[in-house]
């Protein structure tokens, strides 16, 4: 039997990882900007997530959610007190998509309707109702195809105004990015994220704020959103929620009633899970990682601001955009196979996308800052030479 051919992979095999830092079956070292899509939120194998993980491996791995398992409720209480949402609820799954889709759902359930605004360049997920609300044709298949998905144009108010008037009371939920990732770390504007709360509250319709890479630190804040005056419905996590553990969930306001069967996962919340996302955020406490975040991003930033070819940095925390003036895959081989450094690409062709562990320093960072440097001067050269 053969892998299903869907994914264009780079002639590297990685079989050790350690903090930033990942080594291919040559024994050649790389460093890690990318964190496998924001996923690597403490750094690799880091001691405390390791031992946390071994531990409970000794213990009990799984069981259903027939009955009861006090790491939920562990995981529950240390991610509200660190977020802020103490007074939310949480339902553990396994992923960003099926957080959006269970969000989706809850939305829909509480207020009876269907239609669901989303934004261009959104990225929300693959599954049913969630690659619906996906900025990508090409990955829509025709059973997700609906009318109840409305797109809008991102930061654009006016359109949105123009979309709840035509729609009257039909709308179930907005679903927004706290920052556009597979996008090209596309920011919110305050007073469209103010207008879509607005609209949200008046027209009774709930606000979903997809935090699945923009969330636990991320950006400098534990939530993206943060940054705003706002406090949305539903709030969905993943990525660095399990440091590369498949954990998922959604933050519910006290507002939505629970019910037995509203909800269901097989694997959601299971002991592994729980364990590694409550090593997670004890790291991020006990590191203060949400200020290296900030601190190291504008770090980053100030260093390679002066660069040739960078038209533009979008930055919030260590959620990095570096637009440049010419498509970056080229950049981004340069980095990969001349200096060992991963990085990512983003739908904008030009923007190439930063997304590093929490706890990169700045000394792990000037490797990709000079490197960069010296990527970006090599073009001027290569241009002098075919004049």
């Amino acid at each position: 039997m053969n892998l299903f051919n869907v994914y264009p992979l780079f002639n590297i095999n990685p079989v050790k990882a350690e903090g930033s830092f990942l080594w291919d079956e040559n024994g050649q070292k790389y460093l890690d900007f990318y964190g496998g899509h924001a996923v690597i939120s403490i750094g690799h194998n880091h001691p405390h997530y390791v031992d946390k993980l071994k531990n409970q491996l000794g213990k009990i791995s799984f069981y259903s959610n027939s009955v009861q398992n006090n790491l939920q409720t562990e995981l529950a209480e240390k991610l509200g007190k660190l977020s802020g949402y103490e007074d939310y609820s949480v339902f553990l799954c396994n992923s960003g998509a099926e957080a959006n889709e269970n969000a989706l759902k809850l939305a829909s359930f509480h207020n009876g309707k269907k239609k669901v605004i989303y934004f261009s360049e959104a990225f929300h997920g693959r599954t049913s109702a969630t690659v619906a609300v996906t900025d990508n044709p090409k990955i829509v298949a025709p059973v997700n195809e609906s009318e109840n998905f409305v797109k809008c144009e991102f930061n654009n108010s006016e359109e949105l105004e123009k979309i709840f008037a035509e729609n009257k009371n039909e709308i179930s939920a907005v679903i927004v990015e706290g920052i556009q990732g597979v996008g090209g770390i596309n920011l919110l504007d305050k007073d469209f994220i103010l207008t879509i709360e607005k609209l949200c509250k008046e027209n009774n319709a709930i606000l979903i704020l997809d935090e699945v890479q923009s969330g636990y630190g991320r950006s400098g804040k534990f939530f993206a959103h943060q940054e705003f005056d706002i406090k949305p419905d539903l709030i969905t996590v993943a990525k660095g929620m399990g440091n590369g553990f498949p954990i998922g969930g959604v933050l519910i306001s006290p507002k939505f009633e629970a019910s037995y069967g509203l909800l269901g996962t097989t694997f959601g919340g299971n002991h592994l899970a729980c364990v590694a996302g409550i090593a997670v955020l004890e790291v991020i406490e006990n590191e203060n990682l949400i200020n290296n975040s900030e601190k190291i991003g504008a770090y980053i930033e100030q260093k390679i601001k002066d660069f040739p070819h960078i038209k533009n940095i979008k930055r919030r925390g260590l959620m990095i955009g570096i637009e440049l003036d010419q498509a970056c895959a080229d950049v981004r081989k340069e980095l990969l196979f001349e200096h060992f450094i991963f990085t990512g690409n983003a739908n904008d062709k030009n923007v190439l996308r930063i997304l590093p562990a929490l706890n990169i320093s700045e000394k792990e960072s000037d490797l990709f800052i000079n490197a960069l440097g010296k990527t970006l001067k090599a073009i001027d050269e290569k241009i002098l030479e075919l004049k």
